[in-house]
C-alpha cells in the first residue's frame, strides 16, 4: 500500500471519527500528568550564510540567521514539547530542499507543510514527488500580499487542492479576512480534507465583520483553527486578543483547534515553555482537559504523531 494513500485514508476517516477522541499523554503515568506539547507552527531558516540552502529569487523576505532543525529540537528538549510541525517558509518558495533536510534531523519528532503555487504549473508538479519521500501533512496557501493572491474562481486552484486533497495532504490557510470568501467554495467542495486555519485567521488585520466569516467557518466539520502568532496588546493594533479566542474556542471547540508558537532564532528552552504557558493563560476559561488539546493532543491525533 502506498504511503499517500495511507495519509489519505487517514485524514478521511479522522474527518468522519467522532471528534471527542482523547489522547492519554505519553507520560501520564508520571507525578505531574502533564499532557503531551506539540508546536504545530514553526519556521527553520538556514540562514543567509549557508550556500546549500539559498533563498529564492522570489523571496518575501530573507532571515539573517538561522534557526535550524538541531536548535529546535534542544529547545523542544528542555521545554518538554514532543513534537513540532515544520511549516516551509517563504523565503524558500516551492524549493523544498531545506524542509527535506529539516525533517531528516528531526526523524519521527517533526513533521512539514509544504509550500506550492496553483498558478505555476512547474510549482504543483513537484507535489506527488513530495508527498511520496517526506514526511508532510498539508500544503500552504498564502492570500496575504495583493500582489501574490492565489487564482481565486479559476481552475488552478480547485485542481491544486484537489490534487493535495488525493494525496492525503491537508490544506493550510494563511491569509487575511478580506480573502476568505475566495476559498469558502473550495472548502464546502472538498469536505473530505482538513482544512487548517493558521494564524486564527488573523482577526486583528482585518475588521470584525471580515473575520466573523472565518468563525463562521466552524459549522464546516473538516475545518480545524491554529491558535498562534498570539499579539501583544502593546503592540499595533493594541487590542486584547483574549475575546478573539473565547469566541473561537466556542465556535469550533478543543478537538478542533491546535496550538503552533514560540520557537525562531533566539529562543531559549525557557522562552519555548514561556509561550506554551502564555497560551494557556489565555485558555483558562477552559477545563484543563480542553487545554491539553489545544495545547498538543488534538495535534497528536490530526497529523498521526505515536504517544
Amino acid at each position: 500500500m502506498s504511503r499517500s494513500f495511507d495519509r489519505r485514508q487517514f485524514l478521511i476517516a479522522a474527518a468522519v471519527a467522532p471528534l471527542a477522541t482523547h489522547f492519554v499523554a505519553p507520560n501520564a503515568d508520571t507525578a505531574d500528568e502533564r499532557p503531551t506539547l506539540v508546536d504545530a507552527h514553526l519556521h527553520c531558516f538556514a540562514g543567509k550564510d549557508d550556500s546549500r540552502f539559498p533563498y529564492h529569487a522570489r523571496a518575501a523576505y530573507r532571515p539573517d540567521e538561522s534557526a535550524t532543525p538541531e536548535h529546535l529540537l534542544k529547545c523542544m528538549d528542555g521545554a518538554g514539547v514532543a513534537y513540532a510541525i515544520v511549516v516551509h517558509p517563504e523565503p524558500y518558495q516551492d524549493d523544498h530542499r531545506y524542509l527535506e533536510h529539516c525533517l531528516n534531523v528531526g526523524g519521527k519528532r517533526l513533521k512539514g507543510t509544504l509550500l506550492l503555487f496553483s498558478d505555476r504549473p512547474s510549482s504543483v508538479e513537484r507535489l506527488p514527488d513530495l508527498v511520496k519521500r517526506l514526511a508532510v501533512v498539508s500544503a500552504r496557501i498564502h492570500a496575504y500580499a495583493p500582489d501574490r493572491l492565489p487564482p481565486f474562481g479559476r481552475p488552478e486552484l480547485r485542481n491544486y487542492w484537489k490534487q493535495a486533497t488525493e494525496l492525503g495532504l491537508a490544506i493550510q490557510l494563511h491569509f487575511e479576512p478580506r480573502w476568505a470568501p475566495g476559498f469558502e467554495p473550495l472548502i464546502k467542495e472538498f469536505r473530505e480534507a482538513r482544512v487548517i486555519i493558521d494564524h486564527m485567521g488573523r482577526p486583528l488585520q482585518g475588521t470584525p465583520e471580515e473575520h466573523a466569516v472565518v468563525v463562521r467557518w466552524s459549522k464546516f466539520p473538516n475545518t480545524i483553527m491554529k491558535l498562534s502568532s498570539l499579539p501583544s496588546a502593546t503592540t499595533y493594533p493594541h487590542r486584547d486578543i483574549r475575546p478573539v479566542i473565547k469566541q473561537l474556542t466556542e465556535a469550533y471547540g478543543a478537538d478542533r483547534m491546535i496550538y503552533g508558537g514560540g520557537f525562531d532564532t533566539k529562543t531559549t528552552p525557557d522562552s519555548y515553555r514561556a509561550a506554551f504557558d502564555r497560551t494557556r493563560s489565555f485558555l483558562d476559561h477552559l477545563p484543563p482537559v480542553d487545554q491539553a488539546k489545544i495545547l498538543g493532543e488534538t495535534a497528536v491525533r490530526l497529523f498521526g504523531f505515536k504517544t
